[in-house]
């Protein structure tokens, strides 16, 4: 019997050794893998206590990619929860958490209403919630504000970071694995996150269909990697159109310094931008927020699709003056572009017609005095079918007016001065004869 119970003995402890050399192999090799077919694993135990709703939450852990470019080994963390009824091409809504957070105390604030809204998902998207906090050096969003000279130095340029690289690889393993609708996928962000979705976001119009900011913890991140600041840069990204974005800011938040800049770059660009502010400060709550601005969920951004044309509206007469970079402590609450709306009717390939109007009060309820008309420029963006090319002439007809453009070396189509009002015009255009 001692003999049994000592071999039994025995067993247990080369079982237990066993169990622990897989433990430590499937460790190192989850942490640095230079094989290419990177496959992230369930961690089932990390589930529990995040959310409070019956959506089914999946936890995995990975390792790194080498075309990432990380320097050392680690390991990540991301969550993906289900939306209450499985659909087949559901949209997918993600999340960059602030500094404040990592992926899981990011998830929890899902719990309850007015904590950190932004990171709230729609129950019928698939959400995915990626982390940046579990390893040092990997702070991308919000990481170049003028506060952090150092950080700001490393992450210059417009080469992405070995994050950036590892979020975007994320969010196209979920599109496949969950079957998403990569027409409808969704970028959000809170400070630090805000600042990351502005800075990832605008130059992956390849995945992302619109993407908003609240309360971005600096813009120098988009400034970087889409190289405002130096047009001969910019050129040679050759970067799909943008997403359309959407960013609140509080002029009484230092985190909001270089908004005029991110503006007028936007603008200069041809950029799809809706920007609200407000004396609102560094704040999460939406309740809060609206109090201040009511116009932050005035646009319906996650209707917006991938695949569908959208206008620009550039150097709109009914925009509010920036309070950036002169007049901070002015309390007044303003808006860019907030109540331009459209309706697009055709895209093809020699025609494109396309309905434009602005909100008025049987749209929108709103403490701002909603203008009747806006003198501004159109460019079309994401154009699926109509074919032009650079020297093509272009005609175009807005209501009782019409003109003929020449399509420049930028290849974008952008009708002058138009002047749009409540009641919706039809803008159309197609290829002139030459």
């Amino acid at each position: 019997m001692l003999t049994m119970l000592v071999n039994a003995y025995s067993f247990v402890l080369k079982l237990g050794m066993i169990r622990l050399l897989l433990t430590i192999w499937a460790m190192a090799t989850l942490a640095y893998s230079e094989n290419e077919n990177w496959k992230p694993i369930l961690v089932p135990e990390k589930k529990e206590g995040l959310i409070n709703s019956g959506r089914e939450l999946e936890v995995f852990e990975h390792g790194i990619k080498k075309a990432w470019g990380y320097e050392a080994p680690q390991t990540d963390t991301f969550i993906v929860i289900h939306p209450e009824k499985i659909k087949k091409k559901a949209p997918l809504y993600v999340v960059l958490h602030s500094a404040g957070h990592d992926v899981f105390s990011a998830v929890k604030c899902t719990k309850q209403v007015g904590n950190h809204d932004i990171y709230h998902s729609p129950s019928n998207f698939y959400a995915l919630y990626v982390d940046c906090r579990a390893n040092k050096g990997d702070w991308w969003w919000g990481g170049m504000h003028a506060r952090d000279a150092n950080l700001k130095k490393k992450n210059s340029g417009i080469e992405t970071r070995p994050v950036e690289r590892r979020v975007i690889d994320t969010i196209e393993w979920v599109i496949e694995k969950y079957k998403i609708d990569s027409n409808r996928v969704y970028l959000s962000g809170n400070s630090m996150g805000g600042s990351g979705a502005l800075g990832i976001g605008l130059r992956h119009g390849n995945i992302f269909a619109a993407i908003k900011a609240n309360v971005p913890a600096g813009i120098e991140h988009a400034d970087q990697r889409m190289a405002f600041s130096d047009d001969a840069a910019a050129k040679k990204l050759n970067l799909p159109d943008p997403p359309i974005t959407l960013d609140y800011s509080g002029q009484n938040d230092g985190w909001s310094f270089g908004h005029d800049r991110f503006v007028k770059a936007m603008n200069d660009r041809k950029y799809p931008l809706y920007f609200y502010w407000g004396s609102f400060g560094h704040a999460n709550n939406h309740e809060r927020i609206l109090q201040v601005n009511d116009l932050i969920n005035s646009f319906d951004w996650l209707s917006v699709k991938k695949n569908e044309a959208y206008p620009v509206f550039t150097n709109a007469t009914s925009n509010d003056d920036l309070p950036w970079p002169n007049n901070l402590s002015d309390k007044k609450s303003g808006q860019v572009n907030a109540f331009f709306r459209w309706k697009l009717i055709s895209d093809e390939k020699k025609s494109f017609t396309v309905s434009l109007y602005l909100n008025s009060a049987d749209d929108i309820k709103t403490k701002f005095n909603l203008p009747k008309e806006a003198t501004t420029d159109v460019t079309l963006r994401r154009l699926q079918k109509f074919e032009f090319k650079e020297g093509d002439f272009i005609n175009w007809n807005f209501g009782e007016s019409k003109g003929k453009i020449r399509i420049g070396a930028d290849k974008i189509i952008t009708v002058p001065s138009l002047k749009i009002t409540t009641a919706p015009q039809t803008l159309s255009i197609s290829l002139a004869k030459n």
